[in-house]
């Protein structure tokens, strides 16, 4: 990657090099990051990305589409595209603003490879007629399916069944689909029985591959489960204060206590002939990772050549 567009890209993009605080415990292939919303209405309590975006309602990028003309110029369409990577690129706004879809109508004909991660289902129900026929793949984020419990962790994300049956119409109609089964938290979504559930669900609904990750607390996320969960994030508090071990700016449970978490989504996936990998966990082996990538990218299709900028003709 040039070092120019790099440093062009940092300043005021709305499309940018994914840069995960510098982890080196990040596993994901160089991309570019795209969220058309800044602040996010999906509220999740756990969410990592408050500490820089807020705790607000999504609101649109000022000129977004006008910046994404300008910033997509500066990088080739062979470099992945993650739309909502701190931001729903779904949230209820969406059904408005369109600006998502703004994004996938300028970037689809162009033959850029597309990778949507989201809550939301919209991306189903209104835009299956532009993804499945882009080089998109889409990796939702299931964590559960308890419907009460799902309303108090994630307050403005569709219920879990919703999302599911959106992974269902997705595979339907041929778009590859791999499902985020992350965070798992300890004494909230943790039960390996409803972990394996899941998973099953997610196989049969046409889930061709499971990324998941243990919950990693930040100051902000881990005061507001405190806040918002009662007896619960009381424990969850003091679990963490007591043996979290400092990474990279969280606190990560010690590595024995992470595995016992994600063994049955892992098991799971491996019982139902699916790929599966962590997210920032550290751990090695075809035991916990047996995709071509962490985040989903190697599901994305080829379906769109890349045209010179400037061209509106889809060339298949």
């Amino acid at each position: 990657m040039p070092t120019s567009n790099y440093s062009r890209a940092r300043r005021g993009s709305v499309l940018a090099p994914f840069d995960p605080w510098k982890s080196e415990l990040c596993t994901c292939p160089f991309k570019l990051s795209l969220n058309p919303y800044t602040g996010c209405s999906i509220r999740c309590l756990y969410c990592y990305a408050t500490a820089y975006i807020g705790e607000r309602d999504s609101s649109p990028k000022k000129d977004f589409l006008r910046r994404l003309k300008r910033d997509a110029a500066r990088w080739p369409p062979r470099i992945p595209v993650n739309i909502g990577t701190s931001s729903d690129p779904y949230p209820p706004e969406e059904a408005y603003y369109e600006l998502t879809r703004q994004a996938l109508e300028y970037l689809i004909p162009r033959g850029y490879r597309i990778l949507i991660t989201t809550k939301g289902t919209l991306y189903a129900s209104r835009d299956l007629d532009l993804i499945s026929n882009g080089n998109v793949a889409v990796t939702p984020t299931i964590t559960m399916l308890d419907p009460l419990l799902s309303l108090r962790v994630e307050p403005n994300a569709p219920l879990p069944e919703k999302r599911i049956d959106a992974v269902r119409r997705a595979a339907k109609a041929g778009v590859p689909v791999g499902v985020r089964v992350d965070p798992i938290i300890p004494y909230i979504n943790d039960d390996p029985h409803m972990l394996e559930d899941l998973v099953g669900r997610l196989a049969e609904a046409g889930a061709v591959f499971i990324v998941t990750s243990t919950y990693k607390a930040r100051p902000d996320n881990l005061a507001r489960i405190r806040r918002s969960l009662d007896s619960l994030g009381e424990r969850i508090y003091k679990l963490y204060r007591s043996r979290g071990v400092r990474v990279n700016g969280y606190l990560y449970l010690p590595r024995e206590e992470r595995e016992r978490l994600l063994k049955p989504v892992i098991k799971a996936a491996r019982r139902m002939g699916i790929q599966y990998a962590h997210c920032r966990e550290g751990f090695t082996g075809r035991e916990w990772f047996n995709a071509p990538s962490c985040d989903g990218t190697h599901l994305i299709p080829e379906r769109v050549k890349p045209v010179a900028g400037g061209l509106d003709s889809w060339v298949r």
